[in-house]
């Protein structure tokens, strides 16, 4: 029995507690609840440890230790146990994203020692919604792609994410990671795209992390010859529409508060802002 304030490495056995925590905030945490839904708390299958802080024996907050560390629900106690915990294992993420509030204080904590970051984007606006626009009709040509289209998705996914992070998620291990990434969305119907006569993708979109009770829009991209020609908001309706029909009752997502551009068609398509993440890239 823990009776103390501590903190520890999560055990399969602790599913069921760490579900609840996760589901207190269930569009913040929706990328986490997700893996944990599908892989359970094995690091193994999870891609990561999962660690937990206790007071008077309660699990209240949870820290994810993978490719991102994620603070779930960090109080700053909690907080400071896990940036004592990840002082001691070393940097092993390429990135530290989660709410700004507790994801600032970590960084606080851990950039002496793993700084300089390559990037910090200090507030990243959360914006949700639970309804399709009134005013703006989804693209008719924004379709699921399909299997045997990864090979044609696959250009814009690099170029988006190389735009986005700064880095070509080719680099490292020749992109096979990323590669499976993206064939895995294709293959779960949660990649959306308009291509034009020549075959090219010219808006994309994909539903990155999904759960029963929300859902996290991610990866979208305009082809930049294509960009100022109004594709962006009917093309967010088309892949809102699909997310709120067969995926979650709510769709979020997050973005760099600095694209101006991306925010005016968010806001145009009905998402609201709730809250900010902030993100710490290596």
């Amino acid at each position: 029995m823990l009776t103390q304030t501590t903190s520890r490495v999560l055990e399969p056995s602790d599913l069921d507690a760490a579900l609840a925590v996760l589901d207190r905030e269930p569009v913040a945490n929706a990328f986490v609840t997700a893996r944990v839904q599908i892989a359970g708390l094995d690091p193994w299958r999870l891609g990561g440890e999962m660690w937990g802080w206790y007071e008077h024996g309660m699990l209240t907050s949870l820290c994810y230790a993978g490719a991102n560390l994620v603070p779930i629900c960090a109080t700053p106690r909690a907080v400071r146990a896990f940036a004592d915990r990840a002082r001691r294992a070393g940097r092993r993420c390429s990135s530290i994203v989660g709410p700004a509030e507790p994801t600032a204080q970590l960084w606080r904590l851990l950039e002496p020692g793993w700084g300089p970051a390559r990037e910090v984007r200090a507030h990243q606006p959360l914006m949700v919604t639970d309804r399709l626009p009134d005013d703006i009709a989804p693209d008719p040509y924004v379709r699921r792609v399909r299997k045997d289209e990864v090979e044609r998705i696959m250009p814009a996914c690099v170029a988006m994410f190389t735009e986005e992070v700064g880095i070509s998620p080719m680099a490292g291990d020749g992109g096979l990671l990323y590669q499976a990434r993206v064939a895995e969305l294709v293959g779960s119907g949660r990649s959306f795209a308009r291509f034009d006569a020549d075959g090219r993708v010219v808006f994309k979109a994909e539903i990155g992390a999904a759960t029963d009770r929300a859902c996290q829009i991610q990866g979208v991209w305009v082809h930049p010859e294509y960009r100022g020609k109004g594709l962006a908001a009917p093309g967010m309706a088309a892949v809102l529409r699909h997310a709120l029909a067969d995926t979650a009752p709510v769709a979020s997502l997050y973005v760099n508060d600095f694209n101006t551009a991306a925010r005016r068609t968010y806001l145009r398509v009905g998402f609201q802002e709730v809250g900010a993440f902030m993100s710490v890239l290596f």
